[in-house]
């Protein structure tokens, strides 16, 4: 098999694992009372495993795919504009926080930061839709949850990209083309 052909089974398999888990996060019930609509975001493990294991170009396109996948299968428009709004925001910022290094910032860190962010975009949206930004005083509950489940998040990502031997090695592949180390 060409390097090529690989990276398209490889994206084509966390794709598959994105919506996987996210479907059966769908189904899990709201485990936060006090916090309606709050959701751990464990699809966002696959975001963060791409964000280090391949280009922008290609995580980018696995997480669009993962998004139209995910609704396409279990949700509707609306569930597409808050996950799209969400993910974006924190894709972005996730690799914008990522620029800063890994003497600066770490996994667990840039997963945290990527929590909040989809909150923070899932907010944007509801104010929007809703015409009004006290949709927004709901924020410091889903920060603090949001950046709870990144940390967690995060930690799962560190221990796979270190313990997983396929998943390392795309990593390495990856941090010899962009000539920054984060592995260890």
């Amino acid at each position: 098999m060409t390097t090529k052909l690989h990276k398209l089974i490889y994206i084509a398999l966390l794709v598959a694992q994105g919506v996987v888990i996210g479907l059966v996060e769908n189904m899990i019930p709201y485990p936060f009372a006090f916090a309606p609509g709050a959701k751990l975001g464990l699809a966002n493990l696959i975001t963060i495993i791409a964000i280090f294991t391949m280009k922008k170009r290609e995580s980018f396109t696995l997480v669009w795919m993962r998004l139209i996948l995910t609704t396409l299968l279990g949700g509707t428009i609306s569930t597409f504009l808050y996950s799209m709004s969400g993910a974006l925001l924190s894709y972005f910022g996730m690799l914008l926080i990522k620029q800063l290094g890994p003497k600066r910032v770490s996994i667990i860190g840039i997963s945290a930061a990527g929590g909040f962010l989809h909150n923070v975009g899932q907010l944007v949206t509801a104010s929007f839709i809703a015409q009004s930004w006290t949709v927004m005083l709901y924020l410091p509950v889903l920060s603090f949850l949001g950046i709870l489940s990144g940390i967690a998040i995060g930690i799962a990502a560190n221990y796979l990209l270190q313990h997983v031997q396929t998943l390392h090695r795309f990593q390495l592949d990856y941090e010899r083309s962009s000539k920054q180390k984060w592995a260890q």
